[in-house]
């Protein structure tokens, strides 16, 4: 048991006075609010209709954006899963955690000048989750699907939640999303597709707890790979793809890394893109991998399509039961879409002929994918429904958020007391649901690590008002963006603003002390020759 569940039964004796009382003073209680949190895993931020694609089909999400109001400025708090799981469950940036890279982590390698510092394989017992604030507030708490916060006993029903299905922490389909799914918990038939079977675990918890408050954590394990799309839909995108346009543009371009000491230039890799030496699906000379830069894989499509059919079955059920009036729902990412493939396994080659199982999306106009410090990897489709206070929404949000700040937001739009001994980076952004001006201040990010999907160096960034700089840890690199104005990030303003990129230098750094900001540490055994691929041209 947890220390802060001393302050219980105190917590919940005020609030039964608090009833009392309003009861006595002849006051109406409104119904509680119900909590649905539809997470989705690996959906970039134009992976959505309403959000900018015009080859992935989804019209519950859409019709989701039209009834709630949609952030087009909301950030996961890092650029790969766990940690932004995290920041959603406890309100704090992944840096004053220390577990700011997925659980396990990426392998270190001799030709890397830095190493992962230790960060923590789990999400720590004695952190205050949302799970558990809403329970111990009477809520039924229900976790679906993906955690990746740790083996048990740090899984879900240690942090907060009545049940989970199913009994798997990892961060993976255990064998995939066929049938049969090898996942504890789940009985499965042949033909069943595990996206479509974890939302009638959703709907059977939403129907057994109708008639009190609940909190649903529904995080599909969709749209992570193993990219593999129902059959039916498959057919549908493979339909759709032969019926359009090739585009006339490149299906990949070239990203190096800028902290190199010489810098690819764009000119250059666009030159470089079109020699054979970097023809090859893999980590390439110089630092370089391939961005995917079309929407069209069919696979990845039809994964999108059947998780929208997943948040229509649950909107619909809500209807059903009569509980829309009073249930929140959040729609959100834990990072970017996967535009880059992953080398975890530097040595990797994908086939030419599979490059949809390696690739799932593009991120255009955004720069960069998930792994990536760029907008591509960190930039999230938002949406918040709230039918009891916004009836008729169809409202943008561009002020920037980030998922810490869902801890304090969902608590207040419940009317729950805060746990002030829980220290929260995050910020509330009911103002900017009211309509209210809006600046929750700056947003951090720290990623002493090097990523999966990408050779670019551990490093952190800050974005504050229009302005965004990156900074990279092998040689001090440093990068300003305006985003308003250069939403790309093509732009490098860092020696033409100095000014600005010397401020938000220093916030940067204040905040990585304030948090107490793990480093990562010089490479012991760093041997730049055992990089698998030579200096090209």
């Amino acid at each position: 048991m947890k220390l802060r569940r001393i302050t219980y039964n105190i917590s919940m004796l005020l609030t039964l006075v608090a009833v009392l009382l309003s009861s006595c003073s002849g006051q109406s209680n409104e119904r509680p609010l119900n909590v649905v949190f539809f997470l989705v895993d690996d959906l970039g931020w134009r992976d959505v209709g309403s959000f900018g694609s015009d080859f992935y089909e989804t019209p519950n999400i859409d019709r989701l954006a039209q009834e709630g109001i949609k952030f087009t400025h909301a950030y996961a708090a890092s650029h790969v899963c766990s940690p932004t799981r995290a920041s959603i469950m406890t309100g704090k940036y992944p840096a004053r955690l220390h577990l700011t890279d997925w659980l396990g982590g990426r392998r270190s390698y001799a030709f890397e000048q830095l190493t992962s510092p230790n960060f923590l394989q789990e999400l720590p017992l004695e952190e205050s989750t949302i799970a558990e604030a809403f329970q111990e507030h009477g809520y039924a708490t229900a976790h679906i699907g993906k955690w990746h916060l740790g083996e048990d006993p740090y899984g879900p029903l240690e942090q907060g939640f009545d049940m989970r299905v199913p009994n798997w922490n990892k961060g993976w389909p255990n064998a995939g999303y066929y049938a049969p799914f090898e996942l504890g918990g789940i009985e499965d038939e042949p033909g069943q597709y595990l996206t479509d079977r974890l939302t009638d675990f959703a709907e059977e918890f939403i129907t057994e707890n109708q008639d009190k408050p609940f909190f649903l954590y529904l995080s599909h394990f969709a749209v992570h790979d193993p990219i593999q799309g129902r059959s039916d839909l498959v057919g549908k995108y493979s339909q759709k793809l032969a019926s359009v346009e090739e585009p006339n543009t490149p299906s990949f371009i070239l990203e190096g890394n800028p902290d190199d000491l010489q810098p690819l230039n764009s000119a250059r890799l666009v030159f470089l893109n079109n020699q054979s030496t970097h023809q090859d699906y893999k980590v390439l000379p110089d630092r370089t991998v391939k961005i995917k830069q079309h929407q069209d894989n069919v696979e990845f499509a039809a994964m999108v399509e059947s998780m929208d059919e997943s948040l229509g079955r649950i909107v619909d059920h809500l209807e059903e039961l009569g509980l829309t009036d009073n249930t929140l729902i959040v729609f959100f990412s834990d990072n970017g879409g996967m535009s880059g493939a992953n080398f975890g396994g530097a040595s990797r080659i994908v086939d030419p002929s599979r490059l949809n199982s390696a690739f799932s999306t593009s991120n255009l106009p955004l720069r960069g994918a998930k792994g990536w410090l760029y907008e591509g990897g960190i930039r999230v489709p938002m949406i918040v429904k709230w039918p009891e206070k916004f009836a008729d929404s169809d409202r943008v949000v561009e002020e920037p958020v980030i998922s810490t700040d869902f801890y304090p937001s969902l608590l207040e739009m419940a009317g729950l007391p805060m746990d002030y001994g829980q220290a929260l980076d995050g910020v509330s952004f009911v103002p900017a649901l009211n309509g209210d001006s809006f600046d929750r201040g700056p947003i951090f990010w720290h990623f002493p690590q090097y990523s999966n999907h990408g050779m670019q160096s551990p490093g952190g960034a800050i974005r504050l008002g229009d302005y965004k700089l990156l900074e990279y840890f092998e040689n001090d690199t440093v990068q300003l963006f305006n985003l308003r104005e250069d939403i790309g990030e093509l732009n490098d303003l860092s020696r033409s603003e100095p000014n600005k990129a010397e401020e938000l230098i220093s916030l940067l750094h204040a905040w990585r002390e304030e948090v107490s900001a793990q480093m990562p540490p010089e490479n012991p055994n760093y041997d730049p020759s055992q990089y698998p691929h030579s200096s090209s041209l």
